[in-house]
Formats: structure tokens, C-alpha cells, sequence
């Protein structure tokens, strides 16, 4: 089981790449709304403006993909149940936890998960 010290130090990474990301999707909103209010003069432009907005929706879904999963593992900590395998209930191993601060599950059963 993760001490005090341990879930705190792992909300307050949480919370920050959370902080992170919310102002980064503000941001690339605000973007994408100034994008749309320019005037196109020609094909080039449509083309690039075209682009540049199918790359940032896939950064805007991905980013809000990730922030649902901070959001998740902030509620788990709430409810002591952080850091506990969803699928068999293990521990997680705290070196997993590390590199993906919001994993839901032990590495053998990501693995299960990853292959359905």
C-alpha cells in the first residue's frame, strides 16, 4: 500500500499535468476559433488551415483523453482505492505509477486489456 507521502506526492503530479493540460486546451480552443475567424484568400490557405486543424482536434482529443484519466486516478486517491489494480485488485507497482501517474491497471493486466 502507497504511504501519505507516496498519494501525496502523486495528486500533486496529477493536479499539475491536469493544470497543465487544461491551459494547454484553452489555449489550442482559442486557436482554433482565431483560425476560423480568418479570411482564406486561396487553396493554399484552405489547405493549411485544413491541417493545422485536423492536428490540433487530434491533440485536443488525445489531451482531453488524458485528462479524463487524471481526473479518474484524483477521484481513486479520494476514495483510497489509488494505486490498486481495476481489474484482478493488486497493488500497482509504485515504479509503473511513476511513469504513468494515472495507470488503472497492474502491468499483466494492461497487457489483457491491450490484446482484446
Amino acid at each position: 500500500m502507497l504511504t501519505e507521502k507516496e498519494l501525496e506526492f502523486f495528486k500533486n503530479a496529477l493536479e499539475e499535468r491536469k493544470a497543465r493540460i487544461e491551459k494547454n486546451l484553452n489555449c489550442t480552443s482559442k486557436e482554433m476559433n482565431q483560425i476560423r475567424r480568418n479570411e482564406l484568400k486561396d487553396e493554399g490557405d484552405h489547405a493549411a488551415s485544413s491541417l493545422e486543424t485536423a492536428v490540433d482536434n487530434a491533440i485536443l482529443e488525445q489531451q482531453s483523453l488524458e485528462l479524463a484519466e487524471i481526473e479518474e486516478a484524483l477521484d481513486r486517491i479520494k476514495n483510497n482505492l489509488y494505486g490498486i489494480c481495476e481489474m484482478c485488485g493488486d497493488e500497482i507497482n509504485i515504479e509503473r505509477l511513476k511513469v504513468k501517474n494515472f495507470a488503472r491497471y497492474c502491468i499483466a493486466c494492461r497487457e489483457i486489456v491491450e490484446k482484446e
